[in-house]
């Protein structure tokens, strides 16, 4: 047990700024080092919070005294500083999305297991009071179909706007939603995906499809469709569960079974967390079995993604990695 968790940041952006709020506000928690490679966004944060200021992430994991690091880059950044961190055995908490190709986040999701640190993936989404309740719900029924939707605007940062940097809306921002459908209906098997630019063709720069469709096939043999869009069109986001004889729909607030009372359906709201206390508190005490969202388990998620992307490349349905 630890008395203090000493937590460095590589990032110290918009995301990275909230988790650090917040883990600063966790009793026992102590952010000693902030790395950034824009300098005074480094020192502002560091001054902030008491800490050591870089701009190389190597010196910080070399000099810092740490026992967590959060690496919250953008998707392209990520790579050597959480192998680096693992082979110091740090425990890491890793932005999503975990990298842009399978191939990197396989080799980190190694060197996590070779050094046996505890990891987590920012999917917060997780820790909101409906989703477990929801997730017990779906448990041992015959489920049929899926169909969710995210539908939103362009992002104004440059990277996010190139498929190359980001991975696109689906991999980058949709990941959300794709890893929610994950939890709730089990292992993707297949994917196929058809995407286009309807509405950005005209962005300078600008290489992510503004629409994209997703058909999913599942190990429990279920399926279902995934569309996510960034037009500015509305629509928000929601699920629908198919089951024999009845529709689960959940937009964000609570579940609607119909026909209402054709199950019984006991899906009051837990309380929510934080997924920075359950990590600080997983990293203090050396259990991690409250974290919903290991790198591996991420991992899944970017599979799933990254398979859509090819499919919609090659036009053909793709297998995913983990399908074996």
């Amino acid at each position: 047990m630890l008395d203090q968790v000493k937590v460095g940041f590589i990032g110290a952006g918009g995301n990275a700024s909230g988790h650090m709020q917040r883990v600063a506000e966790i009793e026992g928690a102590r952010i000693t080092a902030v790395c950034d490679l824009v300098p005074e966004k480094a020192e502002a944060a560091a001054a902030k919070y008491g800490a050591t200021a870089y701009t190389d992430y190597r010196r910080l994991l070399d000099e810092a005294d740490l026992n967590a690091v959060y690496v919250s880059v953008p998707p392209f950044a990520h790579y050597d500083a959480e192998i680096l961190a693992a082979e110091r055995g740090l425990h890491l908490f890793v932005e999503k999305p975990v990298a842009l190709t399978l191939e990197k986040g396989l080799e980190i999701w190694d060197a996590i297991a070779r050094a046996g640190v505890l990891s987590c993936v920012g999917y917060q989404l997780r820790y909101s009071p409906f989703v477990d309740p929801i997730r017990e719900f779906l448990a041992g029924k015959n489920l049929l179909m899926v169909s969710a939707r995210r539908w939103g605007s362009l992002v104004s940062t440059p990277w996010w706007q190139k498929m190359e940097l980001s991975g696109g809306q689906l991999v980058e921002q949709a990941t959300h939603e794709m890893d929610l459908i994950r939890y709730w209906a089990g292992e993707v098997r297949a994917v196929y995906a058809t995407y286009a630019r309807k509405v950005h063709g005209n962005v300078p720069g600008i290489t992510i499809p503004d629409l994209q469709a997703v058909q999913l096939e599942f190990a429990s043999g279920a399926i279902g469709q995934f569309v996510t869009s960034c037009t500015g069109c509305p629509g928000g986001r929601g699920f629908e569960f198919f089951l024999e004889g009845m529709k689960l729909t959940y937009d964000g607030n609570a579940p609607v079974l119909t026909p209402a009372g054709a199950a019984p359906l006991d899906v009051e709201p837990r309380e929510a967390e934080s997924i920075d206390r359950v990590f600080i508190e997983a990293v203090k005490t050396g259990d991690g079995s409250r974290i919903k969202s290991t790198y591996l388990d991420a991992l899944k998620t970017l599979d799933v993604t990254l398979a859509a992307n090819l499919s919609a490349k090659e036009r053909r349905p793709v297998e995913t990695y983990f399908s074996w």
